[in-house]
C-alpha cells in the first residue's frame, strides 16, 4: 500500500471570535496527517494557546485522506471533496514526502521552542523531558508533527517577530482521540497482554512469520473470516465509549449465549466460513478475465450470504444487528446466485481450467458444442471414404481436427475432402472460447452493477462474524455480559481476569466496586512483592503475583491527562529508587489526585510503601480505600490467600517472602536481626568473623594440605576437596577483605 500525508491549514477556527479579540488576530490550527499501511498519525497546533496536540498510531482503513506524491485512492478522493465543499474549504498544503521523515520530524521537535524549560538545558535532557510528555516511538503520529513543524516554520506561525533562529513556541503538549474512542498507550497494550506476538513455531516461517501469543485478542478471537478477525483486531485498537454501540453488540452476544440458539449460530459459523473477501473478488472481476476460483469464491459467498439472510429472517427477536442483515441482504444476491449457478459449468470449468457454460444458455455455442462432440465419429467416417480415394498402398488414413497445427517430422497435407471441411467446420474450438469468453464478460458487468449489496455483506458478516467469536468465547470460559451505565460507577462482582485464569490451576476471584461515594482511589499497601491488579474494559479485576509496572512516563501522561472516567492502574510505584525519593514521588501523586475531589480517576495502586500510613502522608478523604492481600502464617511458612481485602497489612513479610524465595535462613535470619535493630535505633554490629592472622592461617593450612594431595591416587575425591575445604576458605578471605577495605 502507498504512503500519503496532509497538512490542512483552516483559515479560521470553527469558534465564535468576540469583538475585543479581533485585534489580536484570528487564531489558527494547523492539522497534519501521515498515512502509512492502512495506519494514520495525526497531530495539530493551535496558534492561540501555542500547544501541540497529537493522537497516537491508529489502525484503520481511512476514507478521508491527502497525499502529494505516494497517494492511496481515499486522498484523492478527500480531496475533490474539499474542493467542491463551499461551506469549508481549507487550504491544502502539501509537502514532498522526505519532509515527513522520522529523524527529521524528531530534529525539528528538539529545536522546537518550550518555554517552559529551562533555557540551559542540554540536548539529553530536552529529549527526556520530550519523551516523558510524547510516546516518541509512535513513528506515524512522530512523522505527521515532522510535517506539522514544517509549515509552522515556513509560515512563522506565532513567532513572526522573533528572529529567525528562535523556534516554534510550544507551550504545552496535549493527547487527544477520536470521538467516543478509549485512549490506551502502546505501554499499556504491552502490560495487559492486549495483543502478543510470537514468533511462528515453523522452521519455515520462524525468521519472518508471526502469529498471535497468549493475548485477550487471541482467547476472543474465534472468527471465521479473515475479515472478521481484522475487524475485531480494530474494536480493540479502537475501543469505543459509546454505550449505543456498546449496547448493539451485547444483545447480539446475548442471543447467541443462550441454549435455545445454539443451531442457529452453528449455522451461522458454518455459513460466515465461505464468505470471502468481496473487494478482493470484485476487484479482480473488474480488472482481468476471472480464474475458476474467483467464480467460485464468489458464488460460495454470494450463497451463503443468502444462508446467513435466511437464518436471521427466521429469528422472532427485534435485534438491530438482524435487521440491518434482513434489510440490505437483498434479493440482488439472489439474483446473483441464481444467474452464477445458471451460467457457469463448475465442474467443467475445473476440468478444463477457464470459463465454461452450461448447456442452454446459448443456443449457438450448445450447436457447435455439439458439433464438438461429433467430430470424432464424423471425422472417422471421413478418413473412411478418403482412405478408398488414396493408393492402395496406403493402408491406414485420418483426419484429425487440429485448432492450431505446427508440422513437424510427419507428412500432412489438405485434400479437397479437408478444404471443404475447413469451410463446413472453420475454428469451432476458438469460436467456442470467444462465445464463452463474450458471455463471462456479460456476467461480470451484471455482478458489478449489482456490487453495492455486495459491500454490505461484508461490513455486516465481519460485526456478526465478531460477536458470535465473543458469544462463543464467553460459552466456552463462562463470562457474563456487564450492565453498561452513563454513571462514573464501576462494580466487578467476583471478578476474573481472562489470561490469568487460564494460566493457573487455581484462581481467585475479586470484588472490586469503584464510584465517588464507594472510594474512587484504591491504595493496597501490603507485601513487598505488592498484588497485581489489572482490569480490562469490559469485566474483570484480578489479583496475583506483581508484574505490571507503570514508569514515569505514564504516570506524567496519568497525571496531566486523566479524568474523572479514567482508569489509573499503579503497580509498585517507586519500585528501584532510592527509598525517600520513591515515597516522596508517590505521596505526591496520590495527594494531587485526592484534591481533585470527584474529578479524580478511577485509581488502583500497589505499594511496600508502610511510611505512607505510618507517617500519615496521605490526606484523609471518603475518596480513599485502602486494601491488602490476605494471607496467613502455617508455622513459619506465609501463605497467600490471593483474596484482597479492607485495611492494611501490618508487615511486609520480608523474610517470608524471601524464604519463599530460596533466600538461605542463614542470611533471612541476619537481615531481620538487623532490620530489628535499625528500626529500633539499636547499633548495628558485624558478625563474628576470624581475624586476619587466623584467616592467613587457615589459607596456608589448606595450600599444605594441597599440595601434598596425591593426585594419581584412586581413593582420592577431588570434588569434594575443592567444595569442602578451598571454597569456604576463599569465601572467608574475600569477606574479610571487603570489610576491611
Amino acid at each position: 500500500m502507498s504512503e500519503g500525508s496532509i497538512l490542512l491549514e483552516p483559515e479560521s477556527r470553527a469558534l465564535s471570535i468576540n469583538e475585543d479579540e479581533e485585534d489580536e488576530g484570528n487564531p489558527e490550527i494547523f492539522l497534519s496527517v501521515f498515512i502509512q499501511q492502512e495506519k494514520i498519525g495525526l497531530s495539530f497546533y493551535d496558534s492561540s494557546d501555542c500547544t501541540l496536540h497529537f493522537m497516537l498510531d491508529t489502525e484503520l482503513s481511512p476514507n478521508v485522506v491527502i497525499t502529494s506524491a505516494k497517494q492511496e485512492r481515499s486522498l484523492t478522493q478527500f480531496v475533490e471533496t474539499l474542493e467542491s465543499n463551499c461551506e469549508y474549504k481549507p487550504e491544502i498544503v502539501m509537502f514532498p514526502n522526505a519532509n515527513f521523515g522520522l529523524e527529521i520530524s524528531k530534529q525539528r521537535l528538539l529545536s522546537a521552542h518550550l518555554p517552559s524549560l529551562p533555557p540551559t538545558i542540554t540536548e539529553s535532557e530536552k529529549i527526556t523531558y520530550l519523551s516523558s510528555c510524547i510516546p516518541l516511538d509512535s513513528v506515524l503520529m512522530m512523522r505527521s508533527i515532522g510535517g506539522l513543524l514544517k509549515c509552522l516554520e515556513r509560515r512563522r506561525v506565532g513567532f513572526d517577530m522573533e528572529d529567525s533562529s528562535t523556534g516554534i513556541p510550544i507551550l504545552q503538549f496535549l493527547t487527544y482521540t477520536l470521538k467516543d474512542v478509549v485512549y490506551i498507550d502502546r505501554d499499556t497494550y504491552s502490560a495487559l497482554h492486549i495483543f502478543k506476538s510470537d514468533l511462528h513455531p515453523s522452521v519455515f516461517k520462524l525468521q519472518s512469520g508471526e502469529k498471535e501469543g497468549l493475548s485477550l485478542y487471541g482467547v476472543l478471537n474465534r472468527c471465521r473470516s479473515k475479515f472478521g478477525s481484522f475487524l475485531l483486531r480494530q474494536w480493540f485498537h479502537r475501543p469505543t465509549r459509546d454505550l449505543n454501540i456498546l449496547k448493539r453488540r451485547q444483545e447480539v452476544i446475548r442471543f447467541f449465549t443462550s441454549p435455545r440458539n445454539f443451531a442457529d449460530l452453528n449455522t451461522l459459523q458454518s455459513c460466515l466460513r465461505n464468505i470471502k473477501n468481496i473487494s478482493t473478488l470484485l476487484h479482480k472481476m473488474s480488472v482481468t478475465n476471472p480464474k475458476v476460483v474467483i467464480w467460485q469464491s464468489l458464488y460460495k459467498t454470494v450463497y451463503s450470504a443468502l444462508c446467513i439472510r435466511d437464518t436471521i429472517r427466521a429469528v422472532p427477536q427485534p435485534i438491530q444487528l438482524f435487521s440491518e442483515i434482513s434489510q440490505n441482504f437483498t434479493d440482488d444476491l439472489f439474483y446473483i446466485a441464481t444467474c452464477i449457478s445458471k451460467v457457469v459449468d463448475f465442474e467443467g470449468s475445473v476440468a478444463e481450467n477457464r470459463f465454461v457454460i452450461r448447456p442452454n444458455v446459448d443456443p449457438v455455442i450448445d450447436e457447435k458444442k455439439r458439433r464438438m462432440m461429433g467430430l470424432p465419429d464424423f471425422l472417422t467416417d471421413v478418413a473412411r471414404a478418403e482412405l478408398e480415394n488414396l493408393d492402395p498402398r496406403f493402408s491406414t488414413c485420418s483426419v484429425i481436427y487440429i485448432p492450431m497445427f505446427l508440422a513437424k517430422d510427419q507428412l500432412h497435407y489438405r485434400s479437397a475432402r479437408t478444404k471443404e471441411l475447413d469451410s463446413m467446420l472453420g475454428d469451432l474450438h476458438f469460436d467456442i472460447l470467444d462465445m464463452e469468453i463474450a458471455v463471462m464478460r456479460k456476467l461480470q458487468t451484471l455482478v458489478l452493477e449489482r456490487s453495492d449489496c455486495l459491500y454490505k455483506v461484508m461490513s455486516l458478516c465481519a460485526e456478526l462474524d465478531c460477536l458470535i467469536a465473543l458469544a462463543q468465547a464467553s460459552l466456552d470460559h463462562g463470562y457474563c455480559s456487564p450492565t453498561l451505565t452513563p454513571n462514573h460507577r464501576l462494580a466487578l462482582i467476583e471478578s476474573r481476569h481472562p489470561l490469568l485464569e487460564l494460566c493457573t490451576p487455581v484462581f481467585v476471584s475479586n470484588t472490586y466496586i469503584s464510584s465517588e461515594t464507594e472510594g474512587k482511589m484504591k491504595a493496597e499497601i501490603g507485601l513487598v512483592d505488592g498484588i497485581y491488579s489489572r482490569m480490562d474494559s469490559r469485566e474483570s479485576i484480578s489479583v496475583g503475583l506483581s508484574t505490571f509496572m507503570l514508569d514515569m512516563n505514564q504516570m506524567n501522561h496519568s497525571l496531566n491527562h486523566s479524568t474523572g472516567d479514567s482508569l489509573v492502574l499503579v503497580d509498585e510505584f517507586g519500585k528501584g529508587t532510592n527509598t525517600v525519593d520513591g515515597l516522596s514521588l508517590l505521596t505526591a501523586c496520590l495527594n494531587h489526585w485526592l484534591r481533585r475531589g470527584p474529578q479524580c480517576p478511577h485509581l488502583l495502586a500497589s505499594t511496600c510503601f508502610h511510611s505512607l500510613i505510618q507517617l500519615g502522608l496521605i490526606a484523609d478523604s471518603p475518596l480513599l480505600a485502602l486494601l491488602t492481600l490476605e494471607t496467613a502464617i502455617e508455622g513459619e511458612e506465609l501463605v497467600f490467600l490471593y483474596q484482597v481485602k479492607s485495611g492494611i497489612c501490618q508487615s511486609s513479610c520480608a523474610a517470608n517472602i524471601a524464604t519463599l524465595a530460596g533466600i538461605p535462613d542463614d542470611l533471612v535470619k541476619r537481615g531481620v536481626e538487623v532490620s530489628e535493630l535499625y528500626r529500633t535505633g539499636r547499633t548495628i554490629r558485624k558478625m563474628d568473623r576470624p581475624s586476619s592472622g587466623e584467616q592467613n592461617g587457615r589459607c596456608v593450612e589448606v595450600v599444605e594440605k594441597f599440595l601434598s594431595i596425591d593426585l594419581d591416587d584412586p581413593e582420592l575425591d577431588l570434588d569434594s576437596y575443592l567444595k569442602d575445604e578451598v571454597q569456604p576458605a576463599l569465601e572467608e578471605g574475600a569477606d574479610l577483605a571487603s570489610e576491611d577495605r
